[in-house]
């Protein structure tokens, strides 16, 4: 048995044992036998009511966290520089196909049916054991209060308790540089909508608990309870104020707001750290504990984050193509690994200081090992005003980024045969795996799956996104070994446009400063290593402390004084201390690493500014043009322009015969469904589908 085999195993039983606990949570077992003995045991004068909580709820995440970073960073020097990664079986392949295809769920695959089964029928038994319970000893609050109205009031605090269990897991998906996702083949942005999912469920029950209660508070006369902040019990105006701030991300993160009004949603969502401080405020220490591991790792994550974003990006060069897209290059650490469809967040001071935005990353980092790139498509207000500023000739523009985030490895590889099918600026993420794949068929004795790359356009200008495929500098001279097929749709034009109607492709470069640095993981190259030792040095931190402020402020308080410790107070020492302890424990880190990175920085190269030259992109409308490389030259080769039509996406799919395809969509919502389906029927045995979407 191996040591990959010995951690995953070690995973998979924590694992199983922190569910557990969940599962036995509501029942009479858990709180009449366990909890007597585990709060004798645990909850001792350094912990008070928390100890319990701390073990069984918090630990064994958090060491499936830290230790996940060490089996990560082996996994990661197991695979041999530059090559693919092992070919993974298909026997379970049918669990990764789509079973529901449908809004506003999306498309979902029978394995995420299966866990979304499982974790519905967890809350549903979890609410089932706590009734149960909660009305066999149904507690009157009240003097003449009446059986159902005690029995109204239990179910609204139930339904609290599970939309607890919601937030356990809210904050994992968001987490882009966790360790959690990777151990069970995630990546941030392909499971943004488990984060979606549990948001409208949590919203649900928290609202269906608020309003049950001022029901009930109504019922009894007691609305005067709507303005009470107890020293010795939850704070309900922090409930409300909670609640209040939730509605309105909940209301503004809808897909059409989402989609026309982007800072809407943006800058109202920034509200989650008031809503985080609130929600805990009401649910009190025992409950937050409860919750942790997910709050933890998330401020890990987004302090790294912010460490990473005062750096100034060193940004090279920018390509204005005829479609009116951006290709953004920047000079990147050598040592920066990161796997074809991994995006990159750009801010741009001048434009918005708090905006953050994902883009694809177009580069290969085997083919172009000191550069990478991205690529703008000119759509809302950040993106036009960053094509006007960098159209304007100017001699520097301040970026910060946060990321590279992306898949561990290249499992893409594994097909026979790949179908790329994108929509207008779709088509970038399919940029890096082209690219990666005219690297592996450099190799001597390496199989790589044959491409069909099926792209749409609105207009002939766009297919100046084909010259994309290859990269500026370094590029194979023949293209044609790697099997290349690309059919190109022009829907909206029915011929092709005249001489006189072609745009220039303008290059632009920058001058460099000594401030710019080259793009880096945010921890260096054994990024995985310091993120384990960051996490474990600041939750073993977290502890410490709270044990010392717990045993040596607090108990004294109320032991010597008589009065009774304020309810609230435990939870602003414990908020406090985790963020304490995770800011003294990254910048530690960080800046223990600045050196490396500040030696990178001084390699400034010279760069001399090329005169605007005519896009490749207008071969594709003159085949009689001379070509002026002999790449540039098979891309034309393997392209068929297609003018005034749509592709026949079942004709298409149904004809490729290869045992093993895979199938690739990005693009509109409405074409990736129809993908979907056509590779859900029973027709398509050999077809895999993956969706890859960025609309957050």
């Amino acid at each position: 048995m191996s040591s990959m085999t010995v951690f995953r195993l070690i995973f998979l039983v924590m694992f199983l044992g922190w569910l557990m606990i969940w599962v036995m949570l509501p029942t009479k077992v858990y709180k009449n036998a366990w909890t007597p003995k585990l709060n004798g045991k645990l909850n001792s004068t350094y912990f008070e009511g928390q100890g319990t909580n701390l073990l069984l709820f918090s630990f064994p995440v958090m060491f499936i966290a830290a230790f996940g970073c060490v089996y990560l960073h082996l996994q990661k020097n197991l695979r041999k520089p530059n090559s693919r990664s092992v070919v993974t079986s298909n026997r379970l392949s049918f669990l990764r196909r789509p079973a529901l295809v449908m809004a506003p769920l999306g498309i979902v695959t029978a394995m995420e049916l299966a866990f979304v089964a499982m974790f519905v029928a967890l809350l549903i038994w979890s609410l089932a054991n706590y009734l149960y319970v909660s009305f066999g000893h149904l507690h009157m609050h009240k003097q003449g209060e009446k059986v159902w109205q005690a029995k109204f009031r239990s179910v609204s605090l139930r339904l609290g308790y599970i939309g607890n269990i919601c937030w356990a897991f809210l904050f994992f998906p968001v987490t882009r540089g966790s360790s959690i996702l990777p151990l069970v083949g995630l990546t941030s942005e392909s499971s943004i909508k488990y984060h979606i999912w549990l948001g409208h469920l949590s919203m649900i029950l928290f609202v269906a608990h608020t309003v049950g209660f001022i029901i009930y508070w109504a019922m009894t006369n007691q609305m005067a309870m709507m303005l009470e902040w107890s020293k010795t019990y939850v704070s309900n105006v922090a409930g409300e104020i909670a609640t209040v701030l939730a509605l309105a991300m909940w209301v503004t993160s809808s897909y059409r707001i989402r989609r026309k009004m982007f800072e809407v949603f943006f800058y109202t969502h920034q509200l989650y750290i008031l809503y985080i401080v609130f929600y805990v405020l009401h649910v009190g220490a025992a409950y937050f504990c409860m919750i942790l591991p997910g709050i933890f790792l998330f401020v890990v994550d987004r302090y790294l984050r912010f460490l990473q974003s005062q750096r100034r990006a060193r940004l090279d060069s920018a390509r204005l193509l005829p479609c009116g897209s951006i290709e953004l290059t920047f000079s990147k650490s050598p040592g920066l690994y990161y796997n074809p469809t991994s995006i990159l967040f750009l801010n741009v001071p001048s434009i918005s200081k708090l905006q953050w935005h994902p883009f694809t990353i177009t580069s290969s980092c085997n083919l172009e090992q000191d550069k990478l790139s991205v690529v703008v498509k000119r759509l809302g207000s950040w993106s036009q005003e960053l094509y006007r500023q960098i159209s304007s000739s100017v001699d520097r523009l301040e970026v910060s980024v946060e990321g590279p985030y992306g898949p561990t490895s290249s499992h893409f590889l594994r097909h026979e045969l790949l179908v790329l099918v994108s929509g207008g600026s779709g088509i970038t993420p399919f940029i890096s795996i082209i690219r990666e794949i005219i690297f592996e068929s450099t190799k001597q004795n390496c199989q790589v799956p044959r491409v069909l790359l099926v792209c749409a356009f609105k207009n002939s200008a766009d297919l100046a996104m084909l010259d994309l495929l290859l990269p500026v500098n370094g590029t194979p001279s023949n293209i044609l070994q790697m099997q290349l097929q690309i059919e190109a749709y022009i829907t909206r034009e029915g011929e092709l446009p005249t001489e006189d109607n072609l745009k220039l492709l303008q290059t632009i470069w920058f001058k460099p400063n000594q401030l710019d640095l080259p793009i880096n993981a945010s921890l260096g190259n054994n990024n995985w290593l310091w993120l384990g030792a960051i996490i474990v040095s600041s939750f073993v931190m977290f502890l410490l402390i709270l044990g010392i402020v717990t045993r040596y402020y607090i108990y004294p308080f109320y032991h010597n004084t008589g009065e009774t410790y304020h309810y609230s107070y435990y939870v602003l020492w414990d908020m406090f201390l985790l963020c304490a302890c995770i800011f003294i424990a990254s910048s530690a880190v960080f800046l223990f690493l600045k050196k490396e990175h500040a030696m990178e920085g001084k390699q400034i190269q010279n760069l001399e500014v090329p005169t605007p030259t005519t896009s490749p992109g207008s071969w594709f409308q003159n085949a009689n043009r001379e070509l002026e490389s002999q790449p540039h030259q098979s891309l034309v080769q393997v392209t068929k322009v297609h003018f005034g039509a749509r592709p026949d996406l079942k004709r298409i799919l149904f004809d490729c015969k290869a045992s093993d395809v895979g199938v690739l969509a990005c693009g509109p919502r409405k074409m990736r469904h129809e993908i979907a389906e056509i590779c859900s029927s029973c027709l398509a045995d050999n077809l895999h589908f993956e969706s890859i979407s960025f609309n957050w």
